[in-house]
């Protein structure tokens, strides 16, 4: 599947495409700027993510990215993912005759003060652990041990997960083996993409 390019390409669904042109022409009219990430529309305030929207097999949504803050008093919020994600919030629709204008504007209304008043979860950053392979050879050899440190965090993040995510033993010493000279080079695992 092809990821859209205009507002328009996104829109045009085999089952929602009337209905998430609705919500869209709702959403228009707010303060907010419309958007295209990740080949789907969002909407922003002051360049942050506040609501955006899809359709789906069952369903089309709107979903506020701090959702978890909202009042939501008509109890029409769902975490789309339980346990994954903690601040976003779908509001699901399966009939074009469920879209209430006035409650929808009284959310996103209410999702923009949120925004401007700066109510944001922040995404934690993952804690790798050092894998013991790697944790050895930087304790062994102090020319490595002073490329690892001269690391970025990221890059160091990188190596390690790389390497501790193998397995078996045999996968992570060759993998270690592999990320020796490019540590010592002072590059990242993954330089070469950037």
């Amino acid at each position: 599947m092809k990821m859209p390019k205009t507002i328009q390409d996104s829109l045009k669904h085999p089952i929602w495409e009337k209905e998430l042109s609705t919500l869209r022409n709702i959403l228009v009219e707010t303060e907010m700027v419309e958007t295209l990430k990740w080949g789907i529309p969002h909407y922003t305030v002051n360049n942050k993510n506040v609501v955006g929207i899809a359709g789906f097999k069952e369903h089309f949504a709107l979903w506020f990215h701090q959702g978890v803050f909202l009042k939501d008093p008509l109890r029409v919020l769902v975490n789309a993912q339980e346990g994954t994600t903690k601040g976003l919030r779908q509001w699901r629709f399966t009939h074009a005759d469920q879209i209430n204008k006035s409650a929808i504007i009284q959310y996103v209304n209410e999702a923009i003060l949120n925004q401007k008043e700066g109510l944001e979860i922040k995404a934690e950053p993952k804690k790798v652990a050092m894998p013991i392979e790697l944790q050895t050879a930087l304790e062994n050899n102090n020319e490595l041990s002073g490329a690892f440190k001269a690391l970025t965090p990221g890059k160091r993040k990188e190596f390690a997960d790389y390497i501790g995510s193998a397995k078996q033993e045999a996968t992570r010493l060759k993998r270690l083996q592999k990320c020796l000279p490019i540590i010592l080079e002072g590059k990242g695992l993954n330089d070469k993409y950037r």
